[in-house]
């Protein structure tokens, strides 16, 4: 299993150090085949080291220029960072990146040989219309995306399940994933109000390879009780 920590806006340089430090003992207990990502902001990159992948959350598909705001190859080499998460729904809603965009920038992190979690899901208006309905919308966003590149996961994100606290269900899951799997057979993770109280009915549904976890994973003890329950 895949278990991956997207910490979005939260943490520093000094407390994901302590996260870190703290996660390292419950990594110790972990089942050896099970992998560790950690996503923490682009300030609190450093050279971390563990039982562990350390990503980068978001970067401008650049070596370096004249991108204010942005990170590129360049700081990421700083950190030997090799793994990104592209397509997120916050950024598609919230930074207004389009689908053309995020090709274009899942191509560059793909000729560059990054290891890319691709996410992808669906807004609730899009559940509603049934099952059909969210097939068609989540395979729109495989639009320009390499779905054979040798280092691709795919993340499952239902919109209305992130930071919600609800998740979606075991139905509607299970559907999902097995749909997916039809057409893209690479690792899937589901990622929605993933959490250790439920944890074990997600990652016991066939299709289910792991969670990108978002506020769940932001204390490593919570976080840990999720690998190692």
């Amino acid at each position: 299993m895949i278990y991956a920590a997207n910490f979005k806006t939260n943490h520093t340089r000094i407390s994901t150090n302590t996260y870190i430090r703290d996660l390292q003992i419950k990594l110790k207990d972990k089942n050896s085949e099970d992998k560790i990502y950690l996503f923490p902001p682009a300030t609190a990159l450093d050279h971390y080291s563990g039982d562990f992948t350390l990503g980068v959350q978001n970067a401008y598909p650049t070596q370096n220029g004249a991108y204010t705001g942005e990170i590129g190859l360049e700081q990421l080499k700083e950190f030997s960072i090799q793994t990104i998460l592209i397509g997120h729904s916050e950024r598609r809603e919230y930074l207004g990146e389009s689908q053309e965009k995020i090709a274009k920038k899942f191509n560059f992190f793909k000729e560059n040989n990054f290891e890319i979690i691709y996410c992808i899901g669906e807004p609730l208006e899009i559940r509603e219309q049934g099952n059909e309905a969210v097939l068609e919308y989540l395979l729109a966003q495989f639009d320009g995306i390499d779905i054979n590149y040798k280092k691709l996961i795919i993340a499952y994100e239902p919109i209305w399940a992130i930071g919600t606290g609800r998740s979606a269900t075991v139905e509607e899951i299970a559907f999902t994933h097995t749909a997916l799997k039809q057409t893209v057979q690479k690792p899937l993770l589901y990622g929605g109000s993933a959490k250790p109280e439920n944890i074990q009915d997600i990652i016991s549904i066939s299709g289910v390879d792991g969670v990108l976890v978002g506020s769940a994973s932001l204390d490593a003890e919570r976080f840990s009780r999720m690998f190692l329950s």
